[in-house]
């Protein structure tokens, strides 16, 4: 396994180009799921200037927290409730542009503006999990983004 990332690109959609095959790479043989989705964690926030990058994932009818990179954030979140709960509920991925604009937002961090939330799917179709990027920007998310975190999360199957 690689210690380091190389990561290239003058935009974010060919730093994703440069991230996403040495991401999976990092997790495609790995059989315990707190460590690819720490190193997976880890290989994200690393590239690119986020607050927060984490996973929540689905225990007892809530979303628990997994693990992440970035400060202290909420351990439990419920069903339908702020961003993340949503996305859980929605089964789809939610771009957020202010934080403070979303009704029911879980203000895990003062510091977070903009979110964006994917869901994590097991083989047989059900969200197994989130993962969640904050940014202390606002409007940090786009389409870009939502492309290649979907496209990371679907590498997470063998996992669940």
């Amino acid at each position: 396994m690689a210690e380091h990332l190389i990561i290239h690109g003058a935009d974010k959609q060919e730093r994703y180009q440069t991230l996403l095959p040495q991401a999976l790479a990092l997790i495609e043989s790995e059989t315990d799921q707190i460590a690819a989705l720490a190193n997976l964690c880890a290989a994200l926030h690393s590239s690119f200037d986020w607050l927060w990058t984490g996973f929540y994932l689905v225990k007892d009818k809530q979303l628990v927290l997994g693990p992440f990179q970035g400060p202290i954030a909420c351990t439990r979140i419920p069903f339908g409730k702020g961003v993340c709960g949503s996305a859980w509920q929605a089964g789809k991925t939610l771009v957020v542009e202010d934080v403070d604009a979303f009704p029911g937002h879980i203000a895990c961090s003062s510091s977070a503006r903009s979110e964006i939330v994917v869901p994590v799917r097991n083989a047989d179709g059900e969200v197994v999990a989130v993962l969640d990027v904050d940014s202390s920007e606002l409007a940090s998310f786009d389409a870009v983004d939502a492309e290649y975190l979907e496209r990371v999360a679907e590498g997470l199957v063998h996992l669940f």
